[in-house]
């Protein structure tokens, strides 16, 4: 490629760029939010940079300690923890923190800011060590206290319809942060050389249909039987099973191809293992965005009330048709469990 080439080749939309040219969409905005989403961005790029040393520092394995969720913490779970709440708390926009790290909200000391901020620091961190893909979610809540009070736990019990923007970032064979302000969906790929998110992935949608399953096959014994039953059909319609074990890579791949997730619950994790506030809203508001479905197979996810800052549920996310056909498979079988119930006590 000749100089003049290279020269004319487009240098492409940076995430800054495009953040300001959508804030000009909204007047009546005042630049917070915008320089939340500079914050998270910032952050990203600071784990990013720690996970691709993982191999070369010792900053892998376990920490030696547990998070309040009972899981052995690995080192960069508490590096991603600190970075992002470092972050968030520096930039002075956001108020309180909610972390899957933490046990208890955290008080940024920024009385005077809007936000607040639901995050899962490093999703999928037991895959660090093998070099699979992993990430980050979030998600935004504007505050419901008054501005300059301190935040109060009815700030983070927010229904996921709340949100203001919600967004994840995926560490694999390049590094996307994707997000959602209620305006679609836009993907953004790190130019590590350059040290900037360009846009890549512009107005994403979820095709309405997919042929590719996500569960973990390895609790099939203990599904409802509505799951049995729909993964029994996908193995005789010939879907691609593909479950890595990272909720972000998993949800990434079916959100460009076509596909469903699913977390069902089982006699081990009767109410689902996944959590509500920082880890199943953010996804479900950007799956409606992109034309797809989240649902914990009866129930709207973004509809359901938080009361719990850590609280869990069962959930089914991804392309509409097939979130769909879960969905009338739960409560036929449901159906028929209470018939045969009554019979069997006639």
């Amino acid at each position: 490629m000749t100089l003049k080439e290279n020269l004319a080749l487009p240098v492409g939309t940076t995430l800054d760029r495009f953040i300001m040219r959508k804030q000009e969409d909204f007047p009546f905005a005042t630049g917070e939010l915008s320089q939340l989403l500079r914050d998270i961005a910032l952050a990203a790029k600071i784990v990013n940079r720690a996970i691709n040393h993982a191999g070369l520092t010792d900053i892998g394995g376990a920490y030696g300690k547990q998070n309040v969720q009972g899981e052995d913490q690995q080192k960069l779970d508490v590096v991603a923890n600190i970075r992002f709440i470092r972050a968030l708390r520096n930039g002075g926009e956001v108020c309180a923190i909610i972390s899957e790290e933490e046990d208890e909200m955290i008080l940024t000391g920024n009385n005077k800011g809007k936000y607040i901020v639901a995050i899962d620091p490093l999703d999928g961190s037991s895959n660090i060590d093998v070099n699979v893909s992993i990430g980050t979610i979030f998600s935004i809540y504007r505050r419901i206290s008054e501005q300059g009070t301190e935040p109060t736990l009815e700030d983070c019990f927010q229904r996921g319809t709340e949100q203001v923007a919600a967004g994840y970032i995926i560490y694999g064979s390049s590094t996307m942060l994707v997000y959602t302000t209620g305006n679609g969906v836009n993907g953004f790929t790190y130019e590590t050389s350059l040290g900037e998110f360009f846009l890549s992935h512009p107005n994403i949608t979820i095709p309405q249909n997919g042929s590719i399953y996500s569960v973990n096959e390895g609790g099939f014994n203990h599904f409802p039987e509505g799951i049995k039953h729909y993964v029994e059909l996908c193995r005789v319609r010939n879907y691609a099973a593909r479950y890595i074990g990272s909720l972000v890579a998993d949800f990434h791949r079916n959100l460009m191809k076509g596909g469903i997730y699913m977390y069902p619950n089982t006699l081990k994790s009767p109410g689902g293992k996944l959590r509500l506030l920082y880890e199943c809203n953010a996804l479900s508001f950007i799956v409606e965005q992109a034309g797809g479905k989240a649902s914990d197979g009866r129930n709207r996810i973004l509809e359901l009330q938080p009361s719990d800052l850590h609280q869990r549920c069962t959930f089914y996310i991804g392309s509409k048709e097939m979130v769909d056909e879960v969905e009338s498979l739960l409560v036929a079988r449901e159906r028929t469990s209470r018939r045969t119930a009554l019979l069997m006590e006639e």
